[in-house]
């Protein structure tokens, strides 16, 4: 078995729903399985910490996870277009791997939520595919031979999945929404076993 890591930050529940259908999208390929990890709040005070361990949810990731998984699907709520301080302040911690070369050549993709539709979900997709290129990975979208990319009325682009909450409860994904995490999960899934 093969696992794949679904990094992700949440603050109100939408990219931890988004995380668990893209889960649902890698579990669904033969031998391969989902490893689900977040990341703590990044505070502005400077003596603040977080817990080693998370009081509920899956456990904070560590750099450990990159080099020990086959693959990688990250997601972020949009903060003005860009990902959230706490995931980028993951990925800077990880520039040991990145000069080992441990996540060179293994396949990633990306997901967010915001609040509008016109919340800046496609530059916060780039912006977390960025340190993924740095790091030698092979950046996967979705393509448009997935139907709900078509008729989708709120999150999903051909750079990632998303979530759009505007009138709505938070977590609260749609049906084509869920469709799309758990497309992008098995395609990232389904390509790292290809490359195993």
């Amino acid at each position: 078995m093969s696992d794949i890591l679904v990094l992700y930050f949440s603050r109100n529940g939408a990219t931890e729903a988004l995380a668990r259908e893209v889960c649902r999208g890698v579990d669904s390929i033969d031998d391969m399985a989902s490893r689900l990890r977040t990341v703590p709040p990044v505070s502005t005070v400077a003596e603040a910490t977080a817990p080693a361990v998370p009081d509920s949810g899956p456990p904070y990731a560590s750099p450990q996870d990159l080099v020990e998984c086959s693959g990688l699907v990250m997601g972020s709520p949009t903060r003005f277009g860009n990902m959230d301080a706490a995931l980028k302040y993951y990925l800077d911690g990880t520039v040991k791997e990145w000069f080992s070369g441990a996540a060179v050549g293994k396949p990633a993709g990306v997901f967010t939520s915001s609040s509008t539709l016109h919340g800046g979900q496609e530059s916060t997709l780039l912006s977390m595919a960025l340190p993924l290129i740095h790091h030698g990975m092979l950046y996967v979208g979705i393509p448009w031979t997935e139907e709900a990319l078509t008729r989708t009325a709120g999150g999903g682009t051909p750079y990632g999945a998303g979530h759009v909450s505007f009138g709505k409860q938070a977590s609260t994904l749609s049906a084509d929404e869920k469709e799309l995490a758990r497309a992008l999960g098995a395609r990232v899934a389904g390509i790292a076993k290809k490359l195993l």
